[in-house]
This record gives C-alpha cells, structure tokens and sequence, in this order.
C-alpha cells in the first residue's frame, strides 16, 4: 500500500465497505467449501485410499490453490483476508482501520459457518454420510489428532503456523513484494502449512475455518474449537512483530504516517494485505524533487 491519499489507496478506498465484506463472506465461504470438503471426502469418506500421505496432500493443495485463486479474485476489492488471523496481522500493521477489522472478523466466521453449512448440507444427501462418523474436516487435539497431539502441542503447532504464514502474507505485500507473484507466495503458504499441520492438528491457521465444521459436527471438536480460535490469533500477532523486526525501514515509515492512519480522510483508508501498491515515483514540486514511497 501506499502512503495515505496516493492513488492505490484512493482506488482500494472508492469500493464501498459492503462490497468488501460481501467478498470477505464469499470468500471464506469458498475457501471452507472447498477445502474442508476435500478433506471430508479424504479423510471422512476414505477417498485417500488408506494412504494419509495422499490424503494430506490432496488437502493441503486445495486450500492452496483455492487461497491462490482468491487472491487474484477478491484481492482488488477487500483484500482477501478470507481468515481472522490474517486481519489481526494487517491491523497491527496499520494496514487496515479497527472498524473495518471488525467488520471482516464477522463476515469472515459468518462466511466460514455459512460454507460448512452448504457443504454439510450436499453430503447429507449421500447414504454414505454420517455427521457422527465422516465428521466434516474439523480440526482436532488429542485422541482425534493423528498423532494425540496435546493441549500444549496443539496450541504451539497453530501458533507457529499462523505466524509463518501471516508473516509471508506481511512480507509479500510489502514495498519489496513481487506483485505479480504475491498470490502465488501466499497460496504455497498456506498449502504448506497445511501439509505440516494436517497430522498435528487437521491444521486451522484460519479460526473461520475451524468454527464453521465444528458447530456442524458438534462434540468433541466444537468443545476444542476455542483453541484452533486462540491460538491462530496469537500467531498473527506475533507475525506482526516479525515484520516489524525483519522489515525495520516499514516500521519508521508507518510511523512517519501514524497519525494519517489514525485521522484518514475520506478517501485516505488504508488497504488491506493483498492490495498493491504502485511502483515509488519520483515528482517534483516548486522546484523540488520529494517522493511518494509506498508503504
């Protein structure tokens, strides 16, 4: 993004608020749809052919792929956030205003409850389907985890998790970002941490993604549901503090521009993770070079 008023940030600004979180909905939605779905049919209906490995590949490549896809979809108009976790790390980056924070949090966990609701809905439509024993991809600690993963592991694993894949989102949409290829970064993230955390944990990293299977199957794993909440929370504030620590000439900018964060004007609001900015151009005023950096 850029610094406040440039022209990428009055563009990103001009899309009214309800069309950003319509996307947010929609795209949380479809991210759960389609990723809890192939991990149901993988892992609930045994489409894995007994082989975990193949299962946790065909999962963790949907989510990629699908997040991959999004980006370059809803990115212009919200963002793409499509995760709480990834909304907290923008908004301490001071990327994103507190009211519209807000406001993606709900749409995001309304998008991630309405997605398993439709995709628990088709299933219920098979024979084969029992909400009790094909379960709906929830995420899971303990005797459910394929490992018995523990509290304490579980908790560290989606911490950890969370905190490299917002990190990455922080880092390749920064000034020193690859536009073109900023979607294919955050796609192979997210694919990735799935591919570690699906054994450990079923892998959240996205409490959307978690709390919509959960209150759909109910039990065990909507009694768990708090920590696949907590815990990629956490991992999202500290990817901030990361970005902060590896990226230091970002952190004196934001400050340059603190209080036009906190004051913007009409059009001055700042854009969200996946909006970029244009390359630093130089102008010249009274006879005086200064310059517009993005941020």
């Amino acid at each position: 993004m850029q610094a406040p008023g440039g022209p990428m940030v009055r563009k990103f600004a001009a899309e009214p608020t309800a069309r950003k979180l319509v996307a947010e909905l929609l795209g949380t939605g479809f991210l759960v749809f389609f990723g809890v779905g192939v991990a149901t049919l993988m892992f609930g209906f045994h489409f894995d052919g007994g082989s975990l490995a193949a299962g946790v590949l065909a999962t963790s490549l949907t989510f990629g792929l699908v997040l991959l896809a999004l980006c370059y979809a809803i990115g212009p108009l919200s963002g793409c956030h499509v995760n709480p976790a990834v909304t907290m790390g923008v908004l301490l980056a001071r990327r994103i205003a507190v009211r519209d924070a807000v406001g993606y949090w709900a749409a995001q966990f309304a998008g991630g409850i309405l997605g398993a609701l439709l995709l628990w809905g088709l299933f219920n439509t098979s024979p084969l389907y029992s909400r009790s024993r094909t379960g709906l991809g929830t995420t899971d600690w303990g005797a459910l985890s394929d490992i018995r993963i523990g509290l304490g592991g579980a908790f560290l694993t989606e911490v950890i998790l969370t905190a490299m894949f917002v990190f990455v989102i922080l880092a390749v949409t920064s000034k020193v970002g690859n536009a073109t290829m900023a979607g294919m970064g955050i796609g192979l993230a997210l694919a990735v941490t799935n591919l570690v955390g699906i054994p450990i944990t079923g892998a959240s990293v996205n409490p959307a993604r978690s709390l919509g299977p959960a209150l759909v199957v109910g039990g065990t794993p909507l009694s768990q549901v708090w920590l696949f909440i907590v815990a990629p929370l956490v991992g999202g504030v500290i990817s901030a503090g990361l970005y902060y620590l590896i990226y230091p000439a970002h952190r004196r900018g934001l400050r340059q521009h603190h209080e036009a964060f906190e004051h913007p004007g009409p059009a001055e609001h700042p854009a969200p993770a996946f909006e970029r900015p244009e390359p630093a151009r130089e102008q010249v005023s009274n006879g005086r070079q200064h310059w517009t950096v993005s941020l």
